[in-house]
């Protein structure tokens, strides 16, 4: 097998010349990783295939991590233009299980394998030469240009281990070894746990934004936890430890399951972990490309949900109150075993980094002092759902990494596996999932008896999207009424007979208008770009409850519920298909609309120009646009020569109203004369900002 030893740079150290070549080297040995892991794949039609119902199928993987590269770097004003608007839609959005993600097979068209592949090589090419020519300044940090490559590089790395996953669940048959041809051969009798004292210690979780390795939102902050002594097993738990549990009717007894836990087991009607296949009273072990006698020693590969119900039982057999660590308790372990930091390794100190072999290996093969597998083999599970730490902000170019995931949902695992590289394999890697799924994860378990303090964001605490929320859902303030309910009233005036007509809300923000809308049209397809603002309208269609702290003065806060049916508008709700998505490259499903409204949009997107040159398709003869905005536009999103207005050519003002009609007179009408709304965003208790957009509505020419 190719060695790759694909660690992350440090970011301060060197010589800008010497960085540069060091990050073009961490580049390109990430992406022939990436190409050699989809070279597994036997035949084209193979990519076709979904691994798993609640993903994609392979093409789309395959496509994403460089559409990612691109969008990202025209956030980021890096480069001038999209390379295939097409390809950077289709391939950036629906890598989690979440509730906007579209997975209908049949609203996408997906490209050939060969197509894809040029594709990978053009962005390559491109990120190569940007590496290669873009000025760089040490230290690399949030706002450095370099930041965003690096980005893109570490995006890459998380799916290079997310795909072998999936990869792992295509049948066999349509695989070849390739990349995972270094398999662990050995295997051991069984090997006895035990439980080893950690004495307790104050433990401070999080970064400072100045740390030399890349990282994460989600990685900065600071949060210090007092960790109780407690003992934690030597091994990870070996599949022979866990097949006590099984032959001990585990899977058929709900006794030991959560309740979301049982709700799992008996609809995926489970009896044994994903990865073991029973054939009469034996067992055998699907690794990535092939099947192998069952690995007793190697690591119990499971979802969180198994290994809790796993500790229960355990716990109701040895007396002991047994259950996964805590976030800080792993960190407790990283202490006293003293593990180096990715970057001062000669050699990996565990299965990690690929740097020993592509599979799980006996539980007793890497030791740290007193334990073993601290760090690699595979993930372990905690107790800890994700969270930001005190002080967490959002990174502008990626703003939904991590906040979609702060719903209580997903608990975060640490340590890395044996394909983790990058900054997966750093000691501050903070990587979550939801309980029921699989990956390359197993667990070891601690005995204590301190009952975890687990912190659940049940309650929106982004301030950003908080605003948005009170804005939506909240009082109304200085005597104005609410945007949302104030276009409401314009849509009223406008639209006739809208019980029987289509609806896309573009820029939908938190919600508030879809569900209005939802009351008087048809259908209500509401689109946001970001996750971070759709999660909440999510949740209130979803739940009927919306949570979110918002701030009253100085470090005080006010907690809000809303409730749906307090709105009197949890009747329709059904209407609305919420979908996370860019307003300017909307896939071609999103078309053939009565209404459309896009309020505040032209000011946030790279091209309001091309926006509205193009709208029409998206609209039936006869339809209303209904667009509103602040003209605020700033160059750190569109340069000056994609602005409708706000600028003096040859001297004279050009005023945005004024690019709008030149642009939509082609293919619209004006139907009034442009209006303004007036509306409050507050922003505290006593602080608010008056904003006013100018609305102007047109009707598409028959």
């Amino acid at each position: 097998m190719k060695e790759f030893n694909i660690k992350t740079p440090h970011l301060i150290d060197g010589t800008p010349e010497e960085k540069r070549q060091e990050i073009l080297d961490y580049f390109h040995r990430t992406f022939d990783l990436d190409t050699e892991l989809y070279e597994t794949v036997k035949d084209d039609a193979t990519f076709y295939m979904r691994a798993d119902h609640l993903r994609h199928p392979i093409i789309f993987y395959y496509g994403h991590t460089s559409c990612f590269f691109i969008n990202k770097l025209v956030l980021a004003g890096l480069l001038p233009s999209h390379i295939n608007p097409s390809f950077e839609s289709i391939f950036a959005i629906g890598v989690d299980e979440m509730s906007w993600d579209d997975l209908n097979k049949e609203n996408y068209a997906w490209p050939s394998v060969s197509e894809v592949r040029e594709y990978r090589e053009v962005v390559r090419t491109t990120i190569a030469k940007l590496i290669e020519e873009l000025p760089l300044e040490l230290p690399i940090n949030w706002e450095s240009p370099f930041w965003t490559i690096i980005m893109g590089i570490e995006h890459q790395n998380i799916h290079i281990e997310t795909s072998s996953v999936l990869i792992r669940q295509l049948p066999v048959e349509k695989l070849q070894s390739g990349l995972f041809s270094n398999i662990c051969k050995e295997d051991e009798p069984v090997i006895a746990n035990e439980l080893v004292a950690v004495e307790g210690s104050e433990v401070n979780m999080g970064k400072p934004h100045n740390h030399p390795l890349y990282g994460w939102d989600l990685e900065y902050g600071s949060f210090l936890e007092t960790v109780d002594d407690f003992k934690a097993s030597k091994y990870l738990v070996s599949n022979a430890e866990f097949f006590e549990f099984i032959e001990n009717d585990g899977y058929k007894d709900k006794q030991w399951w959560t309740e979301e836990g049982w709700s799992w087991c008996t609809y995926k009607k489970a009896e044994h972990p994903q990865f073991w296949i029973k054939e009469n009273e034996t067992y055998k072990l699907r690794l990535m490309t092939e099947f192998v006698p069952m690995k007793w020693s190697f690591p119990a590969e499971i979802n969180y949900l198994e290994a809790k119900a796993f500790c229960n039982w355990k716990s109701a057999k040895t007396g002991k109150k047994l259950r996964m660590p805590t976030e800080s308790e792993w960190y407790r372990l990283v202490e006293v075993s003293q593990v180096k930091e990715a970057t001062d390794w000669d050699v990996a100190p565990g299965n990690i980094n690929l740097e020993h072999y592509s599979s799980s290996c006996p539980v007793n093969t890497f030791s740290f002092g007193d334990f073993y597998d601290v760090i690699g083999n595979v993930w372990q599970w905690t107790e800890t759902p994700i969270t930001g730490y005190p002080g967490f902000k959002v990174h502008p170019l990626y703003d939904d990494f991590s906040t979609p995931t702060f719903d209580g949902k997903h608990n975060i695992i640490k340590g890395g596996s044996w394909i983790s590289t990058g900054n997966e394999a750093t000691l501050h890697a903070r990587y979550s999932f939801r309980r029921h799924f699989y990956q390359h994860v197993g667990f070891r378990y601690v005995e204590s008896n301190h009952e975890p303090d687990i912190r659940v964001d049940s309650y929106v605490t982004d301030e950003e999207v908080a605003i948005s929320c009170e804005q939506n859902y909240g009082e109304s303030y200085l005597g104005m009424s609410k945007l949302p309910l104030q276009v409401l009233d314009i849509l009223k005036k406008y639209v006739e007979n809208s019980s029987g007509k289509r609806l896309l809300d573009l820029n939908c923000d938190t919600g508030r208008l879809a569900f209005e809308a939802a009351s008087h049209f048809k259908e209500v397809t509401a689109i946001d770009t970001s996750a971070r603002f759709i999660q909440p309208a999510i949740e209130l269609q979803k739940n009927g409850l919306l949570r979110y702290v918002i701030k009253d003065e100085g470090e005080l806060s006010i907690f809000k519920d809303v409730l749906l049916k307090d709105l009197k508008l949890n009747d329709n709700h059904s209407r609305i298909q919420f979908m996370q998505d860019d307003a300017t490259k909307l896939k071609d499903r999103y078309t053939n609309y009565d209404v459309i409204v896009a309020m505040n949009l032209l000011e946030e997107i790279r091209k309001p120009k091309e926006f509205l040159s193009k709208i029409h398709q998206r609209l039936n003869a006869d339809g209303l646009l209904i667009l509103g905005s602040t003209y605020e536009y700033k160059e750190s999103v569109s340069q000056i020569d994609n602005w409708i207005g706000g600028f003096k050519k040859d001297g004279e003002p050009i005023r945005s109203i004024d690019g709008i009609s030149q642009v939509l007179s082609e293919h619209f009408t004006q139907e009034s004369n442009p209006f303004n709304l007036t509306y409050p965003v507050r922003k505290s208790s006593r602080h608010f900002e008056v904003m006013s957009s100018e609305v102007s509505i047109w009707r598409r020419k028959m």
